[in-house]
């Protein structure tokens, strides 16, 4: 294989009714990893994943434990299979956890926990102040942010770029009044569309502030562990430093900081990744990453037929 590996990991949006039921039925090691996460959240998550109902599945509190799962479940499934092992990770804001859980950063018990009260305050934080988010296509970052400090301005809500997705692809996120009000502008400015998010919750703003300190509570009960492998960070789209505490700092900050995905893979790209694979539900990522970086390939591990598609193509 020409270049280096690299593996990503989802986040919200990804998650749908089915998930994971492929690898759960056809590799005990996957299996392992569901048992795991029904006994230590003391409730069926394998079954959450598999038949729904997909109203609870969407709340944050089930959503990012039930992604984590399916991702970890994939990426074991990978490994019984004698997959190669990757010289980078990267994820998409919730995404990071499992990077660190597979870069030896992170365990999967402790990720499940720390990502299961992320949900519970990031709801709360949205409780206190309700937020919205949207997905705005076909506009430059920087015309995008002029927009959100004019929405901002005249609407005294806060707005701000949340997501650097890809090229032409980016996220606002605040207050529900500014949010529509930057949608607008941005329409008026040459956006192709504004796609309101069904959310409810101001994720990567400073309308997430509320969650931080008791996140950092959170992280410094957990231990962490120097990573065996570079992870690149969401706020930085550079190497985390290994240093157990940098690695706290990085997750308490993400949830208010934008995720800079395009960045992320523009640094992978230029220090010599050309091929990612991407574990867990759906393709998300994989399509961002074919918008950042055509030349790159890419791969997706989500059930038994796509595993066994990357394996024969990397083999």
């Amino acid at each position: 294989m020409n270049g280096r590996l690299a593996f990503v990991f989802p986040g919200q949006g990804s998650q749908y009714v089915g998930m994971g039921q492929g690898l759960h039925e056809a590799f005990p090691e996957a299996r392992a990893v569901f048992e795991e996460a029904d006994t230590r959240l003391n409730y069926a998550l394998s079954r959450l994943c598999f038949e729904g109902p997909e109203s609870q599945l969407n709340d944050t509190f089930y959503t990012q434990p039930a992604i984590l799962t399916v991702s970890i479940a994939a990426w074991r499934a990978w490994q019984a299979r004698g997959g190669p092992p990757p010289d980078l990770v990267a994820g998409h804001s919730l995404g990071e956890f499992t990077a660190l859980v597979v870069a030896g950063a992170l365990s999967f018990p402790d990720a499940l926990h720390l990502v299961q009260e992320r949900g519970r305050l990031m709801k709360w934080a949205g409780e206190q102040q309700p937020g919205a988010m949207a997905a705005v296509l076909g506009i430059a970052r920087a015309a995008l942010e002029e927009i959100c400090v004019e929405a901002s301005q005249e609407t005294g809500e806060v707005v701000v770029v949340a997501n650097d997705n890809c090229p032409g692809q980016l996220v606002i996120s605040g207050g529900k009044t500014a949010v529509a009000r930057a949608g607008e502008l941005a329409r008026g400015r040459g956006a192709k569309r504004v796609v309101p998010l069904t959310v409810s919750i101001a994720a990567h703003s400073p309308l997430m502030a509320p969650a931080v300190e008791p996140f950092r509570v959170a992280l410094k009960a957990t231990p962490f562990h120097r990573p065996s492998i570079p992870v690149i960070s969401n706020v930085q789209a550079r190497p985390l430093q290994s240093d157990p505490e940098e690695l706290r700092a990085e997750l308490a900050q993400q949830l208010t900081a934008p995720v800079r995905w395009t960045e992320s893979i523009q640094w992978m790209v230029e220090h010599g990744v050309q091929t990612f694979v991407e574990f867990g539900p759906r393709d998300v990522l994989s399509g961002l990453i074919r918008r950042i970086a055509p030349e790159a390939r890419t791969f997706r591990v989500e059930d038994p037929e796509t595993l066994e598609q990357a394996l024969q193509a990397l083999g």
